[in-house]
């Protein structure tokens, strides 16, 4: 799978998942594509910046595997790409502490530094997410596969 930041006719930002770049063009030029806000078929594909915030955790180096190793011997980039996503899912759900239904009020107690900096997830609808974005807050939505919540 991968995953675009899009941007409809009237603005409103939203993420879809394909299963490739073709695939989302032919969505795209069949209008089979609505902004889940205001419904409108006049979609394109933004510039997305990944960025998961683990706190304030010292950093080390990255360890990306070799070129070649015999997990991803004769896989094909779907394959590989779908392993290294849950690889990232593991460290995130290990690395963070879940405050549920508490994470807008939680971001901004960090992030105003009203408790202690450290890397958190939980959830938030589509309008607390954005008006976390407008103070300034750096969060990302990171849709989970079912199954995947611990």
């Amino acid at each position: 799978m991968i995953v675009f930041d899009l941007l409809c006719g009237d603005g409103h930002r939203f993420e879809g998942w394909f299963g490739s770049a073709a695939d989302f063009s032919v969505q795209r030029e069949r209008q089979q594509l609505a902004c889940p806000s205001c419904g409108s078929s006049r979609v394109e594909r933004v510039p997305s910046a990944s960025r998961v915030n683990l706190g304030a955790q010292e950093p080390k180096p990255a360890t990306l595997p070799a070129k070649h190793t015999p997990d991803m011997e004769g896989k094909d980039p779907f394959a590989i790409a779908q392993m290294l996503y849950s690889r990232m899912l593991d460290e995130l759900l290990t690395r963070t502490e879940d405050v549920g239904k508490d994470f807008p009020a939680e971001a901004r107690k960090i992030f105003y530094q009203e408790a202690p900096a450290r890397g958190i997830r939980g959830e938030a609808s589509a309008e607390e997410h954005e008006a976390l974005l407008d103070e300034g807050i750096p969060v990302a939505r990171l849709p989970l596969p079912p199954g995947r919540l611990n």
